[in-house]
């Protein structure tokens, strides 16, 4: 009877096996999922949960990069000691960008290299890798060779002959930082230099350098390897030649023979008028000595500057380490002026000569003051002989 009972029961229903594989599955499909997100799952494809955290996490990594390339940059554009303003900067970040790279910078200076996608394309040349900026510029550099002087002895034709030069490239003005401007700083001085390539020579003249007393301590300090270049002249020439410039703008001063000596009777030659004074070149050498060695200072003529020019920058262009490029080719004489002229300047193919305040003409002197001062300064010229091991001729 209860056999026939349970026999007599409906069969269960297809709805309960349904809901029974639907929640099932659920859970199976919930402790995969909870497997992967404790990075167990060994499946190989990724799931779309792991994809997006991965994504985030290398945009996050991103930002942090750059984050750090803009903290690095700020800091050595702000460290940075000789800063060329927007036009660099912009160059910087330019660099930065396209390199994706934080560049070092070097001990010296700072400048950068090219993108390798620019070296690669030939828009920078791979001889300037690690010289110059992406947009080609040079760099301002300290002067490795100064003219320090003399006043009159044809620094300026000498500075203006040497800008022929391809590797030299030079201040026109005359700076006067080791005497005059020391108080304001490298920096400025440094602004005053021109662009150079790597390989080119930044040079100055300013003549006041060689008797001013503090100059070569200074220059000593900034730098032990400046080349030096001393143009001399017969001192009692260089002399007239400096009261003829002061004539010029002070009609009314003194006749040169009344500044000359103290006591006109007594024949007591007046070394306190820097005139006189700048001539005693054996004096003023002694204290140079003192910071630099001889081999690092040359002294051109400037009898032979007039004479014979491309001589004299020979010697010159063999002390700078610089290949003979100026030669005979680059001069000619000319008689109204009675000096060597260049036929060619520097970016000009016309001829050049130096301006109307060069080649004045002297006034005359007498005689007697003339032998009174080669007298004076014959045994200084002597010591400078002995001095500089070359003699210049001034007392024959």
């Amino acid at each position: 009877m209860a056999f026939s009972r349970i026999s007599k029961l409906d069969p269960p229903s297809r709805g309960i096996f349904r809901k029974a594989a639907v929640m099932l599955c659920s859970l199976l499909t919930s402790l995969f999922l909870l497997h992967c997100l404790t990075d167990r799952c060994s499946t190989t494809s990724p799931s779309p949960v792991k994809a997006s955290s991965s994504r985030a996490a290398g945009l996050f990594e991103d930002l942090r990069s750059l984050r750090t390339k803009r903290l690095a940059y700020q800091w050595t554009a702000g460290s940075e000691l000789f800063g060329y303003g927007a036009a660099r900067r912009s160059s910087r970040v330019l660099a930065d960008q396209r390199a994706g790279q934080v560049l070092e910078l070097p001990e010296e200076e700072s400048f950068i290299l090219p993108p390798p996608d620019l070296v690669a394309s030939r828009k920078v040349s791979p001889r300037f890798a690690g010289k110059l900026s992406p947009l080609g510029e040079g760099r301002k550099k300290l002067p490795q060779a100064l003219i320090i002087g003399v006043k009159k002895g044809g620094t300026r034709a000498l500075l203006e002959f040497l800008r022929v030069h391809p590797d030299i490239r030079a201040v026109g003005a005359e700076p006067h930082f080791f005497d005059r401007n020391y108080d304001n700083g490298l920096e400025w001085y440094r602004e005053l230099m021109p662009k150079t390539l790597e390989g080119q020579i930044t040079m100055e003249k300013t003549p006041s350098y060689f008797v001013t007393r503090e100059a070569p301590a200074r220059i000593s300090a900034i730098s032990r390897d400046t080349k030096l270049i001393v143009v001399v002249r017969d001192p009692v020439t260089r002399a007239i030649s400096d009261y003829t410039q002061t004539l010029s703008k002070k009609p009314d001063i003194p006749s040169f023979e009344s500044l000359t000596f103290k006591n006109r009777t007594t024949g007591l030659i007046d070394t306190s008028w820097s005139a006189i004074q700048i001539g005693i070149y054996a004096k003023h050498l002694d204290n140079w000595l003192q910071y630099f060695p001889m081999e690092q200072i040359l002294f051109v003529s400037g009898e032979r500057l007039i004479s014979d020019p491309a001589g004299e920058l020979v010697r010159v262009q063999d002390f700078l380490g610089l290949k003979r490029i100026i030669t005979d080719k680059h001069f000619y004489f000319n008689q109204t002026k009675g000096f060597p002229c260049l036929k060619k300047a520097e970016g000009s193919s016309k001829p050049h000569c130096l301006g109307k305040t060069k080649g004045r003409t002297h006034p005359n002197i007498d005689p007697e003051v003339v032998q009174r001062l080669r007298d004076f300064y014959r045994p200084f010229n002597m010591k400078f002989y002995q001095m500089t091991g070359r003699f210049f001729g001034w007392d024959d």
